[in-house]
């Protein structure tokens, strides 16, 4: 197939410059303004979140929303980079400790971010006196649309492209060389993005048991992740691991698995929230 297709005969990636403007030493990127959407609408949907009833009951506010999207967002954004340098980086971490903090040379994981955000939900249901899996489920419909948006940033970017192939809407990406490939960042926004958050939204939409909205995030994503990543590029650094899989197959496999626990233990034992 690799020497047989024409270029005439597959879609060209646009090349859209990354940078939309800038002013003096500031570029504003579309990766930037993706992750600013990402944020916009979890403020929005969350505030909308704080007038439904069963979540007004819980103590949901505004002012108590608002505090925990913001540390939230730092909770992405460090445990993001740490995540990526522990789980794709970490030997060059080893020669190189300070890489871990060269914010320049880009790198970013969801996986990593994740438990970042984990990690403040945890402390902050400790100061709020809530369940950590009652946070976990107020803050879960308000991660995907981001997730789309990154998705669409790597897309404009050029990056994080798909495996070789020869269906019909594959694309050329030029950074990637000759062949098309999988437009992937497309099928990750489409799934762990937008097809994730209107499946989460209409079943939050009525009250559930403790975890269960959780553990559908997790079973969600994990499920989305772990089968598009059949068509997308491994790490050249890292290539396939064992049986074949991705290292984000292996870092996605455990939340599926882990998302069905939970919600088991939800409607087995939990509360209605």
């Amino acid at each position: 197939m690799q020497s047989a297709f024409k270029q005439s005969d597959y879609l060209v990636h646009p090349n859209i410059d990354p940078i939309i403007v800038s002013i003096g030493p500031f570029d504003l990127r579309w990766y930037g303004l993706m992750y600013l959407v990402g944020f916009l609408f979890a403020w929005w949907w969350g505030n909308r979140q704080c007038q439904q009833p069963h979540h007004a009951a819980q103590g949901w506010t505004e002012k108590r929303f608002s505090d925990l999207l913001f540390w939230g967002f730092m909770g992405v954004i460090v445990g993001g980079r740490v995540g990526y340098v522990i789980f794709y980086q970490f030997d060059h971490f080893v020669q190189n400790p300070l890489y871990l903090f060269d914010i320049t040379s880009g790198g970013m994981s969801f996986h990593g971010g994740m438990l970042g955000v984990i990690s403040v939900l945890w402390i902050f249901a400790a100061k709020t006196k809530q369940s950590l899996l009652a946070v976990g489920d107020f803050i879960a419909p308000l991660v995907p649309v981001g997730l789309g948006a990154g998705r669409i940033g790597n897309f404009i970017n050029g990056e994080l492209w798909g495996r070789v192939t020869d269906v019909p809407w594959a694309m050329i990406f030029p950074a990637a060389g000759p062949f098309p490939r999988h437009p992937s960042q497309l099928y990750q926004a489409l799934l762990e993005g937008f097809l994730l958050f209107a499946i989460l939204a209409l079943y939050s939409r009525k009250p559930r048991p403790v975890g269960a909205i959780g553990g559908l995030f997790l079973i969600g994503y994990g499920l989305a992740r772990f089968v598009v990543e059949y068509a997308r590029e491994p790490d050249a650094h890292l290539g396939l691991l064992a049986f074949g899989w991705s290292m984000g197959q292996w870092l996605s496999a455990p939340m599926v698995v882990i998302g069905a626990l939970l919600m088991v233990f939800a409607y087995k034992c939990g509360s209605r929230a």
